[in-house]
C-alpha cells in the first residue's frame, strides 16, 4: 500500500500545473538525447558496413607488423596488436609518473623561489612562470626536441657526463644493471626497509605527541632505505653486473638509453606543468598567515626550517586541490608525444587505426585508459587532501 501511495504522490506532483511544463521539457530533452545517440549508432554502423570494416576487439589478436622504437618490455613486430597497445600504455604510464615527479620538484622549487627575500631569485622565478604558462605546450615540446636536443654534439663527439654515461644527439646512454643470483634478497631487503621506515615514522609521531620532541624523519628514512639494502647487497657479494655502452661505428652499443623523443617529452612536460604547480605553491604559501612565520622566527627557528616545517605543511591545504587538476592535465598532455615521435599509447594506436581502421575501438581504449589514470590520481590526491585538512573541534 505504501508503494502505491508513493507512486500516486509522485504522479500527482508531476502533473501539477506548476511542475508539468518543466517536467515535460526535461522528458523531451532526455528523449532527444536518446534518439540522437541511437541515430548516431545506426549511422556509424552503416558507414562501417559500407567500408567493410568489422567491429569488435578481435583485431587485437592479429599480428601488428610494425616496429616500436622505444619499449620498456620486449616487443617484436610479429607480436599482436593487443601487445603493441600494451607497450604504448606502459610507455604512457611511465612518462606520466616520471613527469609528475619532476614537475612537482620543479613546481616546489620555483614556487618557493617566487616568495624568496632575494629579489633576483624571485624575479627569475616569476619570469619563468609567466613565460612557460603562456606558451603552448606543443611549442615547448617542439623547441626542446628540435632546438635544444638537436643542438647536442654528434655521437662521435658525445659528452661523457659520468664514467660510462654519454650525452649526444642520439640520446642519453648509461650503464644498465643486470641482476644476478642472489639479487632477490636485495629486493626483499628494500621492501623490509620500506616497512621499517613506515613503523619508524608512526613511532616518531607518537613520541612527538607525547614529548613534543621531533626527529629528522627525512634523514632517518633515507638512512634506513639506503643502508639496509646496501648491507644485504654487500653480504650477498654484489649480485649485479653492469653493461656499459660503447661506441661502435656510428652509434653506441650496449647499456641503456633515453632517446631524444623521450627526453624531449619528459623535459618539456615537466617544465611546462612545473610552472603551473609553482603558481599553486606560491598561492598556497601566500595563503598562510604571516603570524605563523613571525611566531616561528620569534622562537629562533631558521628560515629554511620555517618554510619546510611550518609554512609548506599548512600551504598543502591550498596546493593539493589545484595541483590535482594539473596532474590530470599533464597525463592528457602526454598524448602530444605523437608530435615528436615518441611511441606512447596514442602514437601506437594511431598506427593501428591506419592499418585496420578500428578507430572506434582504439579511441575507446584511449578514453578508458586516460579516465582510469586520472581517476586513480584524483582518489590519491583526495586522500592526501583530507589528511592535511584542518580538523574542527
Amino acid at each position: 500500500m505504501s508503494t502505491q501511495s508513493d507512486l500516486a504522490g509522485m504522479l500527482s506532483t508531476f502533473f501539477t500545473p506548476r511542475n508539468l511544463l518543466s517536467n515535460l521539457v526535461q522528458l523531451l530533452m532526455v528523449a532527444a538525447a536518446i534518439g540522437g545517440a541511437y541515430y548516431l549508432f545506426l549511422s556509424t554502423q552503416e558507414n562501417l558496413a559500407a567500408r567493410h570494416i568489422e567491429t569488435g576487439f578481435a583485431f587485437l589478436s592479429q599480428e601488428a607488423g610494425f616496429p616500436i622504437g622505444d619499449s620498456l618490455i620486449d616487443y617484436q613486430s610479429s607480436d599482436s596488436y593487443g601487445y603493441a597497445l600494451l607497450v604504448g600504455i606502459i610507455n604512457t604510464l611511465y612518462t606520466a609518473i616520471l613527469c609528475i615527479i619532476l614537475a612537482t620538484v620543479v613546481g616546489v622549487i620555483v614556487g618557493v623561489a617566487q616568495v624568496s627575500d632575494n629579489l633576483l631569485i624571485a624575479k627569475i622565478a616569476k619570469t619563468y612562470v609567466e613565460i612557460l604558462r603562456n606558451v603552448p605546450v606543443l611549442l615547448i615540446l617542439l623547441f626542446v626536441y628540435g632546438v635544444a636536443l638537436a643542438g647536442l654534439p654528434s655521437v662521435k663527439q658525445a659528452v661523457e657526463i659520468f664514467p660510462g654515461t654519454f650525452l649526444s644527439q642520439r640520446g642519453l646512454y648509461f650503464p644498465r644493471a643486470i641482476p644476478e643470483d642472489g639479487f632477490i634478497w636485495v629486493a626483499m631487503a628494500f621492501l623490509v626497509a620500506i616497512g621499517l621506515t613506515i613503523l619508524m615514522v608512526r613511532w616518531a609521531k607518537k613520541r612527538q605527541n607525547l614529548t613534543g620532541r621531533s626527529l629528522p624523519l627525512f634523514w632517518l628514512g633515507t638512512a634506513i632505505l639506503t643502508l639496509v639494502p646496501l648491507s644485504v647487497f654487500w653480504m650477498a657479494g654484489g649480485p649485479v653486473s653492469w653493461d656499459y655502452p660503447a661506441l661502435k661505428g656510428f652509434n653506441f652499443s650496449g647499456g641503456a638509453v633515453f632517446r631524444p623523443e623521450f627526453l624531449a617529452l619528459v623535459i618539456g612536460l615537466a617544465l611546462y606543468r612545473g610552472a603551473f604547480i609553482a603558481e599553486n605553491v606560491r598561492s598556497g604559501i601566500m595563503a598562510v598567515s604571516k603570524g605563523q612565520n613571525e611566531a616561528a622566527a620569534a622562537l629562533g627557528v631558521p628560515p629554511s626550517r620555517i618554510m619546510r616545517g611550518v609554512i609548506l605543511p599548512q600551504a598543502l591545504r591550498t596546493i593539493i586541490p589545484a595541483t590535482t587538476n594539473d596532474y590530470a592535465s599533464l597525463v592528457k598532455d602526454s598524448s602530444l608525444a605523437i608530435a615528436i615521435g615518441y611511441p606512447d599509447m596514442v602514437s601506437i594506436g594511431g598506427t593501428m587505426i591506419g592499418q585496420n581502421g578500428q578507430a572506434i575501438e582504439v579511441i575507446g581504449i584511449w578514453m578508458l585508459v586516460y579516465l582510469s589514470i586520472n581517476l586513480v590520481i584524483s582518489v590519491l590526491m583526495n586522500v592526501a587532501n583530507k589528511k592535511f585538512q584542518l580538523v574542527e573541534r
